[in-house]
């Protein structure tokens, strides 16, 4: 039985020990999006550091019709945040690049420039970049390399979406924002649609192995194995050269 409580205190710590050794005193900067995984990594963040050490970055392109969660996020927490409207970077590099961009590259496009907007900001602001994705997005590689699957540390990596939303309730958010339909934000569907098969069906896949419906179950397990790379540190090639060590 998954003890959020218990979770959400052990997290705390371990994002306390994280700044003890590779920040002391730094700030934890996040994009927020007003869904559950940056509204949870926030408030687990708040939790481990306090609120004045915690800085939200919402990151529009252009009109955002639901950055009100965002807001409500920030406000409820009581974080200091930052808008930062990325549409016109966005279409500058679709309009820099000499030939027609393909679809998917649009689609990820957006992602990548928010990341680099977040470390823009944690570089000034002595922050560490929060990751904010979830155990039941990696495992379907449902997130874009070098953009939301990034990040200095990630407190909910190895927590499935049931269990973000769990220690949501227990940190005291807002049931609008643990319970907002997911979306990419991207193309204009809700993160279902895009996988094929509910958060629900995969969490109990992930954590007992049970899955009713033999086709999701292929389709679940194509998409872990197409996307592991997305897991694995960049490969290097070692030409097996001695490297002298410092004394």
């Amino acid at each position: 039985m998954f003890d959020a409580e218990k979770t959400a205190e052990q997290c705390a710590q371990w994002i306390r020990d994280f700044f003890e050794e590779n920040g002391k005193g730094c700030n934890a900067v996040l994009g927020i999006s007003g869904g559950k995984d940056s509204s949870v990594a926030a408030a687990v963040c708040v939790k481990a550091l306090g609120k004045d050490r915690v800085i939200g970055v919402l990151m529009p392109a252009g009109e955002q019709a639901d950055i009100d969660m965002s807001h409500l996020l920030c406000e409820h927490l009581g974080i200091r945040n930052y808008t930062v409207n990325v549409g016109a970077a966005i279409e500058a590099v679709k309009s820099a690049v000499p030939f027609e961009l393909s679809k998917q590259s649009v689609i990820n496009l957006p992602p990548r420039i928010r990341m680099a907007t977040v470390y823009a900001v944690s570089q000034s602001m002595n922050g560490r970049v929060v990751n904010t994705c979830n155990l039941s997005e990696d495992w379907v590689g449902y997130s874009t390399r070098y953009g939301d699957s990034v990040g200095d540390f990630s407190p909910l990596s190895h927590l499935t979406v049931q269990e973000v939303k769990a220690i949501g309730r227990v940190l005291g958010l807002p049931e609008a924002l643990i319970e907002k339909t997911p979306s990419d934000g991207l193309c204009g569907l809700t993160d279902e649609d895009n996988l094929g098969f509910t958060y629900a069906v995969l969490d109990r896949y992930i954590r007992t192995g049970e899955i009713d419906d033999p086709e999701t179950k292929e389709l679940i397990d194509r998409k872990h194995r197409a996307n592991a790379f997305k897991l694995k540190l960049m490969p290097g090639f070692d030409p097996g050269i001695e490297v002298a060590a410092d004394d």
